[in-house]
């Protein structure tokens, strides 16, 4: 399936759409009322399987997971909507506090971790940094302005996320994308965990960073096809993409 693309809403006078999945009704009122206090257009569902049928309804821009739901759990939403949509940023806010469950919930495409008890003015706070990063992104304001990339045999299309090689094409989610087109700005060269995990997550944050090593895994396993592509760890401060040229990889069986 290829993923929808979706925009901020940035027009004038145009409220900002946030969409609360949260099957704590009380809760829910809270956050709401608080949300709508701050001019946030906020939608409400208290069950995983109403919030994604919401979600494919109309274009918000940040959606709010708990974890803990009945019919569909936050996690199995967050992965559906990644298959539907891989822009629009996601928060868990959830009781669910054990690092396992925070790596899980980065993996499943969130962007952002909330533990309950929460303050609500935190919760805006990160709302806010989120909607930002989203709207810079959305503006082009990145490392590079460069599309296309080369990569050994590989091509890098990083507008439309894809990864090509020898008529194969690997349709990359937009936070592989973005740590791949960072690798390949500074190939060859260090590109430190402190620099990927802000730039692509927004956080340099322990667990994020165990999601990132995930991450580099799978980027890996997409460019094992030309052995003169490698990402190596670097005394564990960073990653390095290196390609080698192919008379390089022939010097040894001359």
């Amino acid at each position: 399936m290829k993923l929808k693309v979706k925009t901020l809403n940035a027009k004038k006078n145009q409220r900002p759409k946030i969409l609360l999945v949260e099957d704590d009704l009380n809760l829910s009122v809270v956050i709401q009322d608080y949300l709508e206090l701050l001019d946030y257009d906020t939608t409400v569902c208290n069950d995983g399987e109403a919030g994604m049928t919401e979600f494919t309804k109309k274009k918000y821009d940040l959606v709010i997971l708990d974890v803990m739901m009945p019919k569909k759990d936050g996690f199995s939403v967050a992965e559906d909507i990644r298959k539907y949509d891989d822009v629009t940023p996601i928060i868990f806010v959830t009781a669910k506090s054990m690092k396992e469950d925070r790596i899980k919930g980065f993996l499943a495409g969130c962007d952002d971790y909330l533990t309950k008890p929460f303050n609500t003015e935190e919760l805006s706070m990160r709302i806010k940094a989120i909607l930002k990063r989203c709207l810079i992104a959305q503006n082009g304001k990145t490392e590079s302005n460069q599309k296309m990339f080369e990569i050994g045999r590989y091509v890098f299309d990083f507008e439309n996320m894809l990864l090509k090689l020898d008529g194969t094409e690997y349709t990359l989610t937009r936070k592989e994308g973005a740590l791949l087109k960072l690798l390949c700005i500074y190939k060859n060269k260090l590109l430190t965990r402190e620099q990927a995990l802000k730039s692509v997550w927004g956080d340099d944050d322990y667990f994020i960073g165990r999601s990132m090593d995930v991450f580099i895994t799978k980027l890996r396993k997409y460019l094992k096809d030309d052995p003169g592509i490698s990402i190596t760890n670097v005394h564990g401060t960073g990653f390095k993409l290196e390609i080698r040229e192919v008379n390089d990889q022939n010097a040894g069986n001359e």
